[in-house]
């Protein structure tokens, strides 16, 4: 197949898009000790460049709906690989030529642009893409993001358990190749938008239209549904099982992604024969049950599979709320794409927060916090059931 001329090294590409956005999300927290121990920042202040990446790809979600259509999609694709990569190295050498802190914060500052563009673009690319299964090409296409996080924590943890924690530069700068490899790749395969379809919508228009602040909604309770877990499920694995932080990190992230990814390719195989939302409601079910038995049940090990049960009911919901939203407002354009992406992220952040609040208020807690959450998929589970009325009338 020709690169230049097939779709499907587009959809590959974009694959490895999402594999970039889980490297900037989840390399740095692997680090956090080690960043501790090297430079003797203390924790609380490492903890912060997880809310600043996050922080900075909100901002870059909130205004890249003026700028990608004037530079151009291809030249923010390949430049928000080449930022991804760029931070990654900066994270391996800043510390060491500036104060340790503010070089990890400004490498963490340049590869969360790159992960807030990588995270506008890539489900637009694909979704524009000439293929028939719109809905279970989306869903495939975000299981990478999955894989790529239990990649990133097995081969990461691996590799420091080898050759050694003094050996962290090179491993950042080993996985800095990856985006690299990736932004040449999009600067070879064809590209298509959404607004060959037809002119998108303005932002004011968009933003007249009912049903996409239902969308909106949606999209902000996927991301709190998953995230208010998976960001926890280090320490629930931790403080349930009394195990290590790595093994820790191994089964609750891992564990949770894994059956997250699953999920997502159950229904890229399967979505022609699967109405999407019924899909979402039945997720969303499946989350308030998961949440329910890793908040209230006695046992650890249930817990523990009630957690990964969560990864597999929240799989579906983000890539499914992004083809929804496509197939019901078809020039919604970046615009769209963009403002669902800062709900979503919103989510990401508010999730974990709330439960954080919650479990201390509690005296840490955690299982208050997790039962409190149960309030994110029941919204999702709402908003479903509303825009499942609305497409039937």
């Amino acid at each position: 197949m020709a690169i230049k001329t097939d779709p499907r090294h587009t959809i590959y590409a974009s694959y490895g898009g999402y594999i970039t956005q889980a490297i900037v999300n989840n390399l740095a927290p692997l680090l956090f000790l080690i960043f501790r121990d090297s430079f003797g920042i203390p924790l609380e202040q490492i903890t912060l460049l997880v809310t600043f990446n996050f922080l900075v790809q909100l901002i870059v979600d909130l205004i890249s709906a003026k700028f990608v259509d004037r530079i151009g999609w291809r030249r923010c694709l390949v430049a928000a690989h080449i930022f991804a990569a760029a931070g990654l190295v900066g994270m391996a050498l800043l510390p060491s030529i500036l104060p340790p802190f503010a070089g990890l914060l400004i490498s963490v500052t340049i590869y969360a642009v790159g992960g807030g563009l990588t995270e506008v673009l890539i489900s637009p690319v694909v979704e524009a893409c000439p293929t028939d299964n719109k809905a279970g090409v989306m869903s495939l296409l975000h299981s990478f993001y999955c894989w790529g996080t239990v990649a990133v924590i097995l081969l990461s943890t691996l590799f420091l358990h080898i050759f050694g924690k003094d050996s962290w530069r090179i491993l950042t700068l080993i996985w800095a190749v990856f985006p690299l490899l990736v932004a040449a790749y999009f600067t070879q395969v064809p590209l298509y938008t959404l607004e060959e379809h037809g002119e998108s919508l303005p932002i004011r228009k968009l933003c007249s239209i009912r049903i996409f602040w239902l969308f909106v909604v949606l999209m902000f309770a996927a991301g709190a549904s998953e995230q208010a877990m998976s960001q926890w499920a280090s320490a629930f694995a931790e403080s349930g099982l009394g195990i290590s932080k790595t093994m820790g990190d191994l089964l609750g992230p891992c564990i949770f992604s894994v059956l997250m990814g699953s999920a997502r390719v159950f229904y890229g195989k399967n979505s022609e024969k699967v109405d999407l939302n019924t899909f979402l409601i039945g997720s969303g079910v499946l989350c308030v049950g998961a949440y329910l038995l890793a908040s209230l049940s006695q046992s650890p090990v249930l817990s523990l599979v009630g957690c990964g049960i969560c990864g597999l009911s929240v799989g579906i919901l983000w890539p499914g709320v992004y083809s929804l939203a496509a197939a019901q407002i078809p020039r919604g354009g970046t615009a769209m794409f963009a403002l669902l992406a800062l709900a979503g992220d919103l989510g990401c952040s508010g999730g974990p927060t709330v439960v954080g609040f919650v479990s201390g208020a509690f005296d840490g807690e955690l299982k208050k916090g997790l039962f409190f959450a149960i309030a994110f998929p029941i919204i999702m589970i709402i908003g479903a059931l509303i825009q499942r009325r609305c497409r039937k009338t």
